[in-house]
């Protein structure tokens, strides 16, 4: 497969961890956080958050989020 034939790289990081309060985005431990990883399009990042996030859902506390990381490095970027 050609560069001109490969879908871009929009890249997505996937992390989470215990919130203080559910209602504010504040970690209780920054160096207790669940890097889950970095993934080449928002499919692959949304089944890797979507089982992070099932595999949580006992504790009210724990979410996950993804991170268009791909919008970071280039802002221009139109594409999810």
């Amino acid at each position: 497969m050609s560069e001109a034939e490969e879908p871009k790289q929009l890249l997505h990081l996937v992390f989470g961890g215990e919130l203080e309060k559910v209602d504010e985005i504040r970690f209780r431990d920054l160096e207790d956080l669940d890097i889950v990883g970095i993934y080449p399009n928002y499919a692959k990042a949304y089944a890797a958050w979507k089982a992070k996030a099932q595999a949580s859902v006992d504790n009210a506390h724990m979410r996950y989020f993804i991170v268009h990381m791909h919008r970071l490095l280039d802002p221009e970027t139109e594409n999810d």
